[in-house]
């Protein structure tokens, strides 16, 4: 596995995202045994770049995560994420990165995870309460104290992340970015190079669309949130299952599954770029680690880029009014 740098912090090319062992996608929670080994199994490849958050369960994947890595944390760049739980007020899914709830925040993911310090800690969403300056000394402090090493930012705009960066170097940014979702490529990737901050791709498989798997919604259980989401309505299901065809048609010239050339077609696009592909299965995590040895040619690089918008947005209206684009 190939590494490179996020700013300063040095990642396998490619991450391992866990949310998906413990909750939104079918399945989740249902095989821990199973996720334990996917993770396991990630690190044997050389997968180093490992992404949770305390949203998810709550807590239950970051607990997940710190059991994974007993006797194993050393080999592990660790990444999690604060700001959709509010511990003094509102719980779950209100958004707060008041420094009070930061601090509350960090002790809890610290404990859950098992360790003394976080690699890598991601505002989730931008506070609109909360100026960012506010949010990033506190983050500051954090690193002064040892408890946190870098400063991330996940689905913030250019603003937020050139006023969070004045305050202290933000090593990362983490957004929505695949050939189904290209809007960090004219707004906010061009800021992040300008300032030497790396980018972290999530759902760089368009949540599964683009394996190829997904032909129906009927393959979804009541629990996932697919069936909600606007990629995967009535109305946009056949226009982006076409797009995920023509992915496949690439990867049947490659030799390579479609989710290797989803994930090839990221990596092509610089080298300040790690995604962290989801999964909670062993096989899936042994294929998405090969996507670092396919090669796409120029001409199927230029087709993939080529492709049409997918159509519908990336997450509901309220979901979408947490983001900054």
């Amino acid at each position: 596995m190939k590494h490179i740098t996020l700013r300063d912090l040095e990642v396998s090319r490619i991450g391992l995202g866990a949310m998906g062992m413990s909750q939104a996608y079918t399945g989740a929670g249902t095989d821990d045994a199973e996720s334990l080994r996917t993770i396991h199994r990630a690190l044997d490849l050389g997968v180093t770049f490992l992404d949770t958050a305390e949203i998810y369960g709550p807590y239950t994947n970051e607990e997940l995560v710190g059991r994974a890595l007993k006797g194993r944390r050393d080999q592990v760049v660790l990444a999690t994420k604060f700001g959709l739980v509010s511990h003094a007020d509102g719980g779950r899914r209100n958004v707060d990165s008041s420094p009070a709830n930061i601090r509350t925040a960090v002790e809890g993911s610290l404990t859950r995870l098992g360790t003394d310090h976080i690699d890598l800690y991601y505002q989730h969403r931008v506070d609109p309460g909360t100026p960012i300056e506010e949010t990033i000394g506190a983050l500051a402090e954090l690193v002064a104290q040892g408890k946190i090493r870098h400063i991330g930012l996940s689905e913030a705009g250019p603003d937020t992340i050139r006023r969070a960066h004045a305050v202290h170097p933000v090593t990362a940014v983490q957004s929505e970015y695949s050939l189904f979702t290209r809007d960090p490529e004219a707004r906010v990737l061009p800021v992040l190079r300008e300032l030497n901050i790396g980018f972290v791709p999530f759902s760089p498989l368009g949540r599964g669309f683009l394996t190829g798997a997904i032909r129906s919604t009927d393959q979804f259980d009541p629990t996932d949130f697919r069936a909600g989401n606007p990629r995967f309505s009535e109305e946009n299901f056949a226009h982006n299952l076409r797009l995920a065809d023509q992915v496949a048609a690439v990867a049947t010239q490659v030799g390579a599954t479609p989710a290797q050339v989803a994930l090839a077609w990221l990596l092509a696009q610089g080298d300040d770029i790690a995604p962290i592909p989801g999964t909670k299965r062993v096989a899936r995590i042994e294929e998405n680690a090969a996507a670092d040895t396919v090669h796409l040619t120029d001409d199927q690089l230029t087709e993939l880029t080529g492709l049409p918008p997918a159509a519908g947005d990336t997450h509901n209206e309220a979901q979408m009014r947490m983001m900054e684009r």
